[in-house]
């Protein structure tokens, strides 16, 4: 089973815009200690194939913890669940059945799951890095 020669590891940063004094400001990553509403993370998910074969059909899938609003993804192919996993696509083609029974677009925060296909596979040795963007609710 090619997956189960891939490790994944994950990190997480707080992202803040630092001024420094001369107008110039810069984007510095953090190790969150502590985080309040309005945050914002950035999700770093590490592959590497440790086998000594390719990986094929390799899939990732990262559940977003439910104190984090989705904002967006280093990859445009990844696919999205607002439904806990039960239905993937883009944003744009995803919907939200509200309590009244009527259908709306899915936003951003409506995000459950955020799902990577890799399209072609991951060669012996091959490592790489998938990344997405969130807030703290």
């Amino acid at each position: 089973m090619a997956s189960q020669s891939v490790s994944l590891s994950s990190e997480v940063f707080l992202e803040k815009a630092i001024s420094d004094g001369n107008g110039q400001v810069k984007i510095v990553l953090y190790e969150p200690k502590i985080v309040t509403p309005g945050d914002k993370l950035i999700f770093f998910l590490k592959y590497h194939n440790v086998g000594a074969a390719p990986a094929a059909n390799f899939v990732v899938t990262n559940p977003l913890p439910g104190a984090i609003a989705f904002q967006g993804s280093n990859d445009a192919a990844a696919e999205l669940s607002v439904d806990n996993g039960r239905n993937w696509g883009f944003l744009a083609a995803l919907k939200i059945h509200e309590v009244n029974g009527a259908w709306r677009p899915a936003r951003m925060e409506d995000v459950t799951h955020v799902r990577w296909t890799m399209r072609s596979p991951i060669p012996a040795g091959g490592q790489g890095k998938l990344s997405f963007r969130g807030i703290v609710r």
